[in-house]
């Protein structure tokens, strides 16, 4: 049932490849404007690189976010879902999964292309692959919570963001700081390890949270 439901989700997100990328490209865009911006110093934008992929990352995840329940509810299949013998909290972390392999994970694999735009070395590239692997679940697994209690409003995505922007912060602050550890040859273990616990904390509760709001939401 799992596998059958994460093969769905994927194949309902293929069908909407245009929204998916402009995301993608937001993040590009943002981080090339910082560069041109800035100017031919590698200094300087190895300095702020830490600052510009992390806004850039959460505002194309806050992008990314705002269909993960839309269309299901805009097609009935929202309600279905809360019918499956199969737990909703299981449900959520499997469209959430789903939602960071096709959003999340493009922003890793650009990782190597935004290291040579900000003028990042081998440590800083691992730094920045190494929080965007553990922090973008982390804001997909937030972000959904949003997402669920906010999903039956027309003009929702503002109250999405401001409720996620808070919860966001902590991921930011060790992330950056993983990054800034990394550019000054300081061990990142620690920041890592924090930002793993944040994905662990946020993989046992936000599915949860999200799976009430949406029960609330939709009775």
């Amino acid at each position: 049932m799992m596998r059958e439901l994460l093969r769905r989700e994927l194949c309902l997100a293929s069908r909407h490849a245009g929204e998916l990328i402009n995301p993608l490209w937001f993040f590009l865009i943002v981080i090339t404007l910082f560069a041109l911006g800035i100017g031919p110093a590698p200094p300087l934008l190895a300095r702020v690189a830490p600052g510009v992929v992390w806004v850039a990352a959460l505002l194309a995840s806050l992008l990314a976010l705002e269909r993960l329940f839309r269309d299901d509810l805009a097609d009935g299949s929202l309600e279905q879902l809360l019918l499956l013998p199969t737990p909703l909290p299981l449900v959520v972390m499997i469209k959430v999964l789903a939602h960071w392999l096709v959003s999340g994970l493009p922003l890793l694999l650009l990782s190597p292309l935004v290291a040579l735009l900000l003028s990042l070395d081998a440590a800083g590239w691992r730094a920045m692959a190494l929080t965007l692997l553990l922090g973008t679940p982390t804001l997909s697994l937030l972000g959904a919570i949003g997402c669920g209690l906010t999903v039956g409003l027309r003009r929702g995505g503002v109250l999405q963001s401001l409720l996620m922007l808070p919860l966001a912060i902590p991921v930011l602050i060790f992330a950056t700081a993983a990054m800034e550890a990394a550019a000054l040859g300081l061990p990142i273990g620690g920041h890592l390890a924090m930002l793993g616990a944040l994905l662990l904390i946020s993989a046992m509760l936000a599915p949860f949270a999200t799976a009430a709001a949406l029960r609330m939401t939709l009775h």
